[in-house]
């Protein structure tokens, strides 16, 4: 491998917004650091490694502990008979309701079959026919094709996540568990030169240190835990965004968080993660129905159960609202117990832990946060705005997703990114200098959001403040959405700030810096960010659903919302105009080539 840059100095800073914390006291270096151990993060880092890179994983749980696990479904590919790269494409641009960027989506449909035979022959198993060996395909939301392959009947992303980790041990990659990253490390140019992170107690390294590195990547998944309810595990507090945000990368399409409508309903209390009820169940043929057993999504979109999520999610919340109903029903007794046991036994087993037998009975659901389309901005080559600085996964927005992210499309984003920012890290020397911020207009009103306490950092929130965020979120821009809600929730945002900063000037002191803090701080951030831009986006597109605003409007909206963050702690909101999703950096390359 060929480095871009010399080492980072061993002076390399962090961004004025860096979140308050103790002074690094151990170090290491690397060619790479890969922060996140999903497939993004690990395809990442076993391609980079092949190329003789030296790479360190960082990962805030174990090493297969990541988000990838808990994906049932299964991973979207045009590998079937009949099937073609141009249909995925074009229902993946249906489901972004006019947002998605065409030449992204012609990527990963292009790239995606051949990405996924690598990791099949990295050693993942998928399901297959017992007589022809052939991969199974089954059908989700938003498909007009059977081309969802699944391992385990309804445990895929187990079965990805056992693959590579597998791989990556054997590789004897450098792996660092237990540690939540911090913030990015920069030279005197203001390239990325690393992380700084906080290890839990565990191994051979503890407390904050630093990896020094001449290519960061973002893989760390999602958000989820900003909202009461959600699939996400309890690590996804939007660590990746709020890292990119302090070190002055661009977001963008934030506001665009889908809520799957599927998932299982534990009580109007239940917070945190909660059982999903894959997609997959429907396109195997069961029927959502209310208290009655009225099939009420006959008659509202021509694929009825199958079609995409923000359709089924508001087509459910509206049957709720109409009922005066907690919850919806999906119905999937006509599978038998055998059907049930061979194709969904994850899904079995969650749902009689909590007393519920779909065999015998329709499963209680209702819809819940489940996946950002938007995230850290890219190019198709997962480079950000900030020089050196990559992301990858549900952590970025390479423009695939749109308004609203076509099923099983996530692992698949996941895998053929990461591919191309292996190749692009390892490919030799890059530019220097920043990479360009795409051009748009200048904000069409001051930056949103009040300022923080100014150079030096924002006092970190209490742990506690973890589930003040979810209460404000969930009610203020949860699945239903208006102006009057989401300008509640930012003030009620600003508040839980003003309070630490009201604090810190009358006690001379803030909450502790430790996982809790960091995490609630990390949630805050994201949340400012989310509500700045749904409150801007004054329309109903995908899964923003604006109650005020119920219709669509391309001629004003068919854009997107990028983010910054300010040094004084305040938000820039500034729209990219009428033209497709443009890249950060304008330098050449062919980016829809066909891999073999």
């Amino acid at each position: 491998m060929s480095r871009p840059t010399g080492r980072p100095a061993t002076g390399a800073t962090t961004p004025a917004t860096a979140l308050r914390a103790p002074a690094p006291g151990w170090a290491t270096e690397a060619d790479v650091v890969v922060v996140g151990s999903g497939v993004a993060g690990l395809t990442v880092a076993l391609r980079c490694a092949a190329a003789g890179a030296k790479v360190t994983v960082v990962t805030k749980a174990r090493l297969d502990d990541g988000s990838t696990r808990w994906a049932q479904g299964g991973i979207a590919a045009a590998l079937g008979e009949g099937d073609t790269p141009g249909q995925h494409l074009d229902d993946t641009l249906v489901a972004g309701a006019g947002l998605c960027d065409e030449r992204a989506v012609r990527t990963l449909v292009t790239e995606g079959p051949g990405a996924v035979r690598r990791l099949i022959a990295t050693g993942a198993r998928f399901d297959a026919d017992e007589d022809t060996g052939e991969i199974l395909l089954t059908r989700e939301g938003g498909h007009h094709r059977s081309r969802i392959a699944h391992a385990g009947g309804d445990a895929t992303g187990a079965e990805i996540s056992r693959a590579l980790v597998t791989a990556v041990r054997a590789a004897g990659i450098d792996t660092v568990e237990n540690a939540l990253v911090l913030d990015l490390l920069k030279d005197g140019s203001g390239r990325a030169a690393g992380v700084t992170l906080h290890v839990m107690g565990e191994g051979r390294r503890d407390g904050v240190g630093a990896v020094r590195a001449d290519a960061v990547v973002l893989a760390t998944g999602g958000m989820g835990q900003i909202f009461s309810a959600t699939t996400n595990p309890a690590v996804s507090t939007g660590d990746g965004v709020a890292l990119a945000l302090r070190a002055g990368a661009e977001v963008s399409d934030l506001e665009f968080v889908q809520f799957h409508p599927t998932v299982l309903w534990l009580g109007p209390e239940a917070q945190g993660q909660q059982p999903l009820v894959s997609e997959a169940v429907r396109g195997e043929g069961a029927h959502l129905v209310d208290a009655d057993g009225v099939r009420f999504m006959r008659g509202r979109h021509e694929l009825a159960e199958l079609a995409p999520r923000d359709i089924v999610a508001k087509a459910i919340m509206q049957r709720m609202r109409e009922r005066g109903a907690e919850h919806m029903y999906l119905d999937a007794r006509h599978f038998g117990a055998p059907m049930w046991e061979r194709r969904f036994p994850t899904i079995l087993a969650a749902c009689r832990a909590h007393g519920i037998d779909p065999v015998t009975e329709p499963i209680p659901v209702a819809p819940a946060a489940h996946y950002a389309s938007g995230g850290v901005r890219t190019d198709l080559r997962g480079r950000t705005t900030v020089p050196g600085l990559y992301a990858c996964g549900e952590v970025a927005c390479t423009g695939v997703h749109g308004a609203n992210r076509l099923a099983s499309n996530s692992l698949l984003e996941g895998l053929v990114f990461a591919e191309r920012i292996a190749e692009d890290i390892t490919a030799g020397p890059r530019p220097a200098g920043a990479a360009s911020p795409a051009p748009g207009p200048a904000p069409a009103r001051p930056a949103a959001g009040r300022p923080g306490a100014g150079p030096g950092g924002p006092p970190l929130l209490a742990s506690e403040a973890r589930y003040q965020i979810q209460h404000i979120m969930t009610h203020g821009a949860g699945v239903l959405r208006s102006a009057e809600s989401l300008a509640r929730a930012a003030d009620r945002l600003d508040q839980v700030q003003d309070e630490a900063v009201a604090e810190l000037r009358r006690d001379g002191k803030t909450a502790e810096p430790g996982v809790g803090t960091w995490e609630a701080t990390n949630l805050h951030l994201v949340a400012r960010v989310l509500v700045a831009a749904a409150l801007r986006r004054e329309e109903t597109r995908g899964c923003h659903w604006r109650e005020d605003r119920p219709e669509r409007d391309d001629a004003a909206w068919r854009r997107h919302l990028l983010v910054t963050l300010r040094p004084d702690g305040a938000l820039d909101v500034r729209s990219t105009g009428s033209e497709a999703f443009p890249p950060p950096t304008t330098t050449p390359r062919p980016e829809t080539e066909s891999r073999p």
